[in-house]
């Protein structure tokens, strides 16, 4: 299982490399990503420009 990726000032998700500006909201992203294979356009309307 692999956790958010800090990049600089921001974190990736690892399943879909959106940046988000905290662990917890990359992370749900990432857990969603993997359990679902798609997006949750409530967790990536947080994401953040690289």
């Amino acid at each position: 299982m692999m956790m958010a990726i800090t990049k600089g000032n921001s974190y990736e998700c690892s399943e879909c490399k959106l940046r988000y500006g905290d662990k917890a909201t990359a992370e749900k992203c990432r857990k969603w990503c993997s359990a679902h294979h798609s997006c949750n356009l409530e967790i990536i309307k947080h994401a953040i420009k690289s």
